[in-house]
């Protein structure tokens, strides 16, 4: 039977529509189940405490419960390429930071993944400080000291990190190259393991974001030399800044955002962006980031644009510096 054109084009355009409408109604519909957060990182450390904090709140907002899926290994990368690989469906997603999506690049040279490329933006989160922190009986009183010292006995030393590429790994050894040391590495699968060892003893320093950490100096467990940022915390106000402390090129901070698999659909990232503006903006979510010394970006800071400008900005400002460092994997 021949069919009119008309009638043809028209069966032939209506039949091309029907993939896109269960997409449309799965995604109007959204969440009807149990949402994972992949943590690239050990439980209890910044990464994961920040994550649960928000996750707990978009639980609610969105009636489906957020889980944290800890999936440690490579600095944070392991966690990250299952992420990538995930199905684009809003039903995992991953809380990613400066480690995983722009220091990595320069890193590891055979990176399974394209940080921005690859991932589709959901917004920012939070942007931590980083702190020089040592064991409580380091023989340095402040950070002129930890400098002399370690510059003086560089092969006595040993740095713990959350594993080559983290926050802790590339900004410690950022640190160390501007000291011109290089003491022993001892990596982790994530910063609370490496601050135990810290409060234990076994190693000297870290540099880490204060989420997991903020109790420990407030009971005076560990010494913090400096903040690296051009002023205060205040949560920690007795705290010197770098700058003040005596390393003023010293600034680095770090940031925490989240991201879904290539792909998703644009309705699903933006319930999950407006879920995470509701959180940032909870005053009970607000008070338990800010009492872990994190800084909470404003309106105008967050969003699924202002996320894919950081990550592409964030991935030139760090490549030339690690890699003029010879910071690798």
């Amino acid at each position: 039977m021949n069919f009119p054109r008309r009638r043809f084009l028209r069966l032939a355009a209506g039949a091309a529509t029907l993939p896109a409408i269960p997409r449309l109604a799965r995604a109007q519909s959204y969440p009807t189940r149990t949402v994972t957060i992949i943590v690239p990182f050990a439980a209890g450390g910044p990464t994961d405490v920040c994550t649960r904090i928000i996750g707990d709140h978009m639980s609610r907002t969105l009636g489906q419960q957020f889980i944290v899926e800890n999936v440690v290994g490579a600095g944070g990368t392991t966690g990250s390429t299952r992420a990538m690989r995930a199905t684009p469906d809003g039903y995992t997603i991953q809380m990613g930071q400066t480690g995983t999506h722009a220091a990595s690049v320069a890193v590891y040279p055979n990176l399974a993944y394209r940080p921005d490329v690859d991932f589709e933006p959901i917004g920012l989160v939070v942007v931590p400080p980083i702190l020089i922190v040592a064991r409580k009986d380091f023989p340095a009183n402040d950070l002129k000291e930890f400098m002399a010292y370690a510059r003086a006995n560089p092969d006595k030393l040993n740095m713990a990190h959350a594993g080559v590429g983290s926050i802790t790994h590339f900004t410690g050894l950022l640190l160390n190259t501007m000291l011109g040391i290089k003491p022993t590495l001892v990596p982790f699968t994530g910063s609370a393991p490496a601050i135990n060892a810290l409060v234990a003893g076994q190693v000297d320093y870290i540099l880490d974001p204060p989420p997991d950490i903020v109790q420990q100096l407030y009971g005076g467990i560990l010494k913090v030399y400096a903040i690296a940022s051009p002023t205060r915390s205040p949560i920690l106000p007795d705290v010197p800044t770098t700058i003040e402390a005596g390393l003023p090129e010293f600034q680095v901070t770090s940031w925490y955002g989240l991201f879904a698999p290539k792909g998703t659909p644009k309705p699903i990232l933006d319930k999950l962006t407006d879920s995470l503006d509701a959180a940032l903006d909870n005053e009970i979510v607000r008070k338990r980031l800010l009492d872990l010394a994190c800084d909470i970006p404003d309106k105008a800071e967050r969003g699924q644009a202002r996320l894919a400008a950081l990550v592409k900005s964030e991935i030139a400002r760090w490549v030339p510096i690690i890699r003029a460092a010879n910071i690798k994997e």
